[in-house]
């Protein structure tokens, strides 16, 4: 696709949202596959982008607004928060409208939830609009569509929300390359990457510092620690490592979020093995150099019950309808490994696709599927 429709730089793209433009922003996934969502600054969103994204786009037409705007609104979430909080009730503005699903009525839902008086009571629940909490920290913690949404209105000096929609094709799937390609080109869209929007970003900030290292003695050898600290969201997160990190030489490396059932009780569901802290120390001694990065993240009830459930072999909800869209919570990770001096990443972990990575200076060149570590011996699970 680059190919065929050059990208136009960040600087482009927040221009093209400054100008109250409709943009083609495309997020590249670490397998190489893209998709893309039709996006642009919401207090500029008219019935004619709302047709356009609802006919031509296909996909379900939504508004990404800050937590503290969803927080002042008041938007309940659309399910339990615990499990995924960001996706709020659909709204309708209360006033001024017909039925509501019109784009006349959606654009003036859009333009009622960004006004800077908005109040509650402006809209009701449910309605026609989705909403979409985006995180603090924008695509340097979530590399999502949302993320990027509000990030260019943030950087074009606009009020922090974005009207958008996914491109799907002819079929009702999310459109790959090869159709994003069509759709730009037959629309006359300027096409924009998310990974450029994280590059440009990191360029001019980065929400993650170092605030304490040292070296530390461990059950297999000494690492260095290094505490950093995230500053939109006020987290710690620790990052162990041993051995030379270079840019251009993969990089043994395993990114954790910790789980009480594997890391404590080292109990795991038999489909689903994955890395326990200590297995992946044990082999990066075993192997002299890599990173494991501690991502410091509150587990809830929520989080719990679905480890013991899938070590009971619960049937558990199909996630089917989640398969493509791609892991993109990545930037905590992704950014202190990029301070590290990480590149190529050879990870500890099952194949997942990951948005964005370029955007950090990243790149995984392998997957390796957890093992463990006897006797200084690596043998498979």
């Amino acid at each position: 696709m680059i190919d065929l429709v050059p990208p136009i730089s960040a600087d482009q793209l927040i221009s093209e949202f400054r100008r109250g433009e409709m943009v083609l922003l495309v997020l590249d996934q670490s397998d190489g596959e893209q998709t893309g969502v039709v996006a642009m600054a919401a207090e500029y969103c008219e019935a004619s982008h709302i047709t356009f994204m609802a006919r031509q786009a296909r996909g379900l037409v939504s508004l990404a607004l800050t937590e503290e705007r969803c927080e002042q609104l008041s938007l309940a979430p659309m399910v339990d928060p615990a499990t995924s909080g960001s996706v709020k009730l659909s709204i309708e503005a209360s006033t001024g409208i017909d039925t509501g699903i019109s784009a006349v009525d959606r654009a003036r839902t859009v333009r009622v939830a960004v006004a800077s008086d908005a109040k509650p009571s402006d809209l009701v629940q449910p309605g026609h609009i989705f909403p979409v909490a985006t995180l603090a920290g924008g695509v340097l913690i979530r590399t999502g569509a949302a993320e990027a949404g509000v990030d260019l209105a943030t950087l074009a000096g606009l009020t922090p929300a974005a009207a958008f929609a996914e491109v799907l094709d002819a079929h009702g799937d999310l459109a790959d390359a090869a159709a994003l390609v069509e759709f730009a080109d037959q629309h006359d869209l300027k096409v924009g990457r998310v990974t450029d929007l994280v590059d440009y970003r990191l360029n001019h900030s980065r929400t993650v510092e170092v605030i304490r290292r040292g070296a530390v003695p461990t059950q297999h050898g000494e690492f260095l620690l290094r505490v950093y600290r995230e500053s939109t969201q006020g987290h710690i997160h620790l990052a162990l490592s041993r051995g030379d990190v270079q840019i251009d030489t993969p990089t043994l490396v395993r990114v954790h979020t910790a789980a009480s059932l594997r890391d404590l009780v080292a109990v795991t569901a038999a489909d689903r093995a994955s890395w326990s802290i200590q297995e992946s120390l044990a082999r990066i001694a075993l192997e002299g150099a890599g990173v494991l990065v501690l991502i410091n993240k509150e587990e809830t009830d929520s989080d719990l019950l679905a480890q013991v459930d899938a070590a009971l072999g619960s049937n558990l909800p199909d996630d089917s309808h989640k398969q493509g869209v791609g892991y993109s919570q990545v930037g905590m990770g992704a950014q202190i490994l990029r301070d590290l001096g990480v590149g190529k990443i050879r990870l500890m972990g099952a194949p997942v696709k990951y948005n964005a990575l370029e955007g950090f200076g990243l790149e995984v060149v392998e997957f390796i599927e957890p093992e463990f570590i006897k006797s200084g011996e690596v043998s498979k699970a």
